[in-house]
């Protein structure tokens, strides 16, 4: 099945926790839809370790360190889930 939307926007939703990686609902993309994913999160965890944050703005420096956090964690069963079904990416 192919990506509904834009890819970049998905990692976005899931930089923001408003949508998360399972590998259930990976079983829906081909091969080459989960390299365009892994690609986008690669692409917004560059962006989001970019921003210069205070490190007196305690809030700010938690909300970035959450959104590289899943954007790691989604790229962790992203990999996993194509290891374990022989899917090179």
């Amino acid at each position: 099945m192919a990506i509904s939307g834009n890819p970049k926007k998905i990692a976005q939703d899931i930089a923001e926790g408003f949508q998360t990686l399972s590998p259930p609902g990976l079983k829906k993309y081909n091969p080459a839809d989960l390299k365009i994913i892994m690609t986008n999160l690669a692409i917004v965890k560059r962006g989001v370790r970019q921003i210069q944050v205070p490190l007196d703005d305690v809030l700010l420096l938690k909300a970035k360190n959450m959104q590289v956090s899943r954007l790691n964690q989604a790229e962790m069963v992203l990999r996993t889930f194509c290891k374990k079904k022989r899917i090179p990416i």
